[in-house]
């Protein structure tokens, strides 16, 4: 959940050819947002029926640096292509990895009697979040960025820490409680991003997939985590 945006001043300009320049990042980035979602649910599910066990052998510890690693890479090779359509290709292999590395916490919802209802809101929960922030973030006029950024990266950090914490001590009350944590900031990540598209503070589209991507993931798995606890029809 590691974050390292660095938000700066949107484009205040009113031009025709600024506002063009806006719309179709965000129309790019909207329709590149949409694609990314095939390969994550297709991992999603190549992870859930062969049952992926990549890390599985390892400590918990040693699985997330892996899985952190693994990360930060792809997002590196990420921006050092986003100017290029290989950019897209490595985009779209990342949200793959992703959606394999989403097949646990599925596969363990989907063994309680109403796993794929769980599965089915979480997923509904996350659209409507997205929606609403969409639309806050198109039609204010107040810098959410300069409101929160620093704020967000503080809790970002905490809740790395409470996550590493809660691999020894295995508190289901600390994990709902980190739960609800992430999925409010990262609800409020995701609103600072769509509005840096929205104003012209990002002009990258691959960009601005990626880090309104990692928003939507990490609400959805939070949401399923929340569900998941509150489930007792544990088969």
């Amino acid at each position: 959940m590691a974050d390292s945006r660095n938000y700066e001043p949107a484009l205040t300009t009113d031009s025709p050819v600024s506002t063009k320049k806006r719309n179709s990042v965000l129309r790019n980035t909207y329709w590149l947002l949409s694609l990314s979602m095939v390969p994550t649910v297709f991992g999603a599910w190549v992870g859930v029926t062969t049952g992926f066990t990549l890390f599985a052998t390892t400590s918990p510890i040693m699985s997330a640096l892996a899985f952190l690693a693994i990360s930060f890479g792809f997002m590196s090779a990420i921006q050092q292509t986003k100017n290029s359509r290989i950019g897209v290709l490595v985009l779209l292999s990342f949200t793959f990895f992703m959606g394999l590395m989403l097949s646990r916490l599925l596969s363990f919802i989907l063994g309680f009697t109403n796993g794929v209802s769980l599965i089915m809101l979480a997923f509904g929960g996350t659209s409507l979040t997205f929606a609403v922030i969409a639309t806050v973030a198109t039609l204010s006029k107040r810098d959410f960025s300069l409101l929160w950024g620093k704020w967000l990266f503080v809790g970002v950090l905490v809740l790395l820490l409470a996550t590493v914490a809660n691999i020894f001590m295995h508190l289901p009350a600390l994990m709902l409680t980190v739960s609800a944590l992430a999925i409010i900031i990262f609800s409020a990540y995701m609103l600072c991003d769509v509005q840096r598209v929205v104003n012209g503070g990002e002009l990258n589209y691959i960009s601005a997939t990626l880090m309104i991507y990692l928003d939507l993931y990490n609400v959805f798995t939070n949401l399923v985590a929340m569900l998941g606890i509150f489930s007792d029809n544990r088969d």
